[in-house]
């Protein structure tokens, strides 16, 4: 049996309405494409609202409480992890990587590490730090922006934005054919172009964008009129008292926003969206150029959302839903005939690895706790009761109805009604009426990190 070639797609920040078969503000026609000829989950979320844990839990099928990866910190994940890249290569596929990873430290020059992800599974490499690190990394791509002479430029704009404004919204002063996502698109294009070996492909194109700063470049960062954007969740008052967590925090150390700044925000937003759209659209066209579209899986999915002035915050690390919820798209040979589902099913971006690996005929050995897509590309709902995500030892747990999120003592802070309340704006925790819901919901939380210790129980 022929094996399928299996491209994995992946952005960083993008939130769950971000595409407009998701959402009515941004236009991205490569991915409807992707999604009307597949299946999209609407209710997909990321298992942690930071890069660094997202991208190890991605990898590996394990959560933040089997690896104690909490938050972005100085990490490498061992070359012996077990992952789900290396069990395709093992299926005789030839695995290749065009982006960032963020699966050990973005410091130095990135190329000196190649060696672990070959070990992590993959063995064509062009590993590009995220938008803040190519500040200070060196990669194949930013030692092109220092032979042009535009590296000094790039560190001045960024030192000079995240000094004053860190969400100032401005053009990139990289020419547009040298921006960040435009290299990985292109990169990954050159590639399948030329790609002529035996072995059938997995491509995992990992583009650094929409991720801050909003310096989507020209045309992109003009293409969408501030004033359409859809407005920010306003952040709700509280008349109860409640237990505290992490999102406390947050809303303390809020950002000062002058009038508009929301908007400008969203528009350029949305035209890095539309950028990175465009790189896909275009490695869309060399495999069916080449031949091979109709034998090739597609998964595409985000690390995290990103705020945008929802609830007067920017950034991730918390469940509200900009942050805590991800776009996720599977499409296969099957679904390209009769694919558009969509499907209502709970599911985590780490359900993609053993998606992959079941369609390419394969099976995961290591213990982890990703779950393969694979019946739910058939039938809606049915994949999960509940989906989870943690950072910095707080838990979420999400089911159809209800959204909890428990502090690190395990206590209640944050209770949405999803049904009546699916912009969240009434947090129900610590109301006496809530109580039996929250009980619930805790047990429920409880026995799923009982559930998934990497020793069986």
């Amino acid at each position: 049996m022929t094996k399928p070639n299996i491209l994995f797609v992946m952005t960083d920040q993008q939130r769950w309405d971000a595409m407009s078969c998701s959402g009515d503000w941004v236009e991205t026609p490569a991915l409807d494409r992707i999604a009307a000829e597949g299946v999209r989950f609407t209710q997909g979320v990321t298992t942690t609202p930071v890069c660094i844990p997202a991208r190890v839990t991605l990898a590996t099928g394990r959560y933040p409480h089997n690896n104690a990866v909490w938050n972005n910190l100085d990490y490498t994940m061992p070359p012996d992890a077990p992952t789900w890249m290396r069990t395709l290569r093992d299926l005789g596929y030839r695995t290749s990587l065009f982006g960032k990873t963020h699966l050990h430290p973005h410091r130095g020059d990135l190329r000196e590490r190649a060696h672990l992800l070959e070990a992590y599974g993959l063995d064509d490499i062009d590993e590009i730090g995220g938008p803040r690190a190519s500040a200070q990394v060196m990669s194949h791509m930013t030692a092109g922006w220092e032979a042009k002479g535009l590296l000094e430029a790039y560190r001045e704009d960024y030192a000079e934005r995240f000094d004053n404004k860190p969400h100032v919204v401005r053009p990139s002063v990289l020419p547009l054919e040298d921006y960040a996502d435009v290299y990985v698109g292109q990169q990954a294009k050159r590639y399948l172009e030329d790609y002529n070996r035996d072995e059938p492909w997995f491509c995992w194109v990992s583009f650094g964008g929409p991720h801050e700063p909003w310096d989507a470049p020209e045309p992109f960062a003009s293409m969408y009129e501030p004033e359409t954007m859809p407005k920010p969740v306003p952040r709700p008052t509280e008349d109860h008292d409640r237990p505290r967590g992490w999102l406390d925090h947050r809303m303390e150390t809020s950002p000062q926003f002058d009038p508009g700044d929301e908007a400008a925000m969203r528009a350029n937003y949305a035209g890095n969206v539309t950028l990175i759209d465009d790189q896909i659209g275009q490695i869309l066209q060399v495999i069916e150029e080449r031949g091979e579209l109709a034998d090739t899986v597609i998964g595409f999915t985000s690390d995290h959302g990103e705020m945008n002035g929802d609830w007067g915050l920017i950034y991730k690390m918390i469940f509200l839903d900009g942050s805590v919820r991800v776009p996720l798209l599977v499409r296969t040979p099957e679904t390209a005939t009769n694919g558009g589902l969509v499907s209502d099913a709970l599911v985590e971006n780490c359900d993609l690895g053993p998606t992959f690996v079941e369609l390419a005929g394969g099976e995961l050995e290591h213990r982890q706790f990703g779950r393969s897509l694979v019946p739910a590309l058939t039938e809606n709902g049915g994949h999960r009761d509940s989906v989870i995500s943690e950072i910095r030892g707080e838990i979420m747990l999400m089911t159809d109805e209800w959204k909890m999120a428990l502090n690190d003592d395990a206590q209640s802070y944050l209770l949405f009604d999803r049904r009546d309340d699916p912009m969240e704006t009434r947090n129900l925790a610590g109301l006496p009426e809530s109580k039996p819901v929250e009980d619930g919901l805790r047990l429920m939380a409880l026995e799923r990190l009982a559930q998934t210790q990497l020793k069986e129980p």
